[in-house]
């Protein structure tokens, strides 16, 4: 009965958090690409509009989080440190979404906050449990 409550080797389970990190990190790029593209001055005047403090750098200071974060995460270099503070901009995000913008969990007319609380997750996990064996960090230890 091992097999069902632990089917994979320890081996096999070092690369279980490979394509969560690499597909994170993806997203998190694209996300940071997207506020700097977009006009970071429009991020910072949402953030003013939803009461974030000194809107501006915070727009910055989130892009590039998201964007050096990212790229961090997708090369797998100091993935543990890199995944913290993308999970501390998922705490946020997922507190607008809900209490300050009134969104339900999954959409209906407006995108819900699913998403946010997944990647939350799934920072989280990668600050936990590292870059696993395809990454920088496994090459330089």
């Amino acid at each position: 009965m091992e097999i069902l409550a632990d089917p994979w080797d320890a081996e096999l389970r070092e690369w279980a958090l490979v394509p969560l990190r690499i597909a994170l990190g993806v997203i998190f790029i694209d996300a940071g690409l997207g506020k700097w593209r977009r006009g970071i001055g429009g991020t910072g005047e949402w953030f003013s509009e939803l009461g974030i403090p000194f809107p501006q750098a915070q727009a910055r200071l989130v892009a590039t989080v998201e964007l050096s974060g990212g790229a961090l995460l997708v090369a797998g270099l100091a993935a543990h440190w890199a995944a913290i503070p993308l999970a501390a901009t998922m705490v946020v995000a997922v507190y607008v979404s809900k209490f300050k913008l009134g969104h339900p969990f999954q959409g209906g007319s407006v995108q819900g906050y699913e998403l946010d609380v997944i990647l939350l997750a799934a920072a989280v996990a990668v600050a936990l449990g590292g870059a696993g064996p395809l990454s920088l960090d496994a090459v330089l230890s």
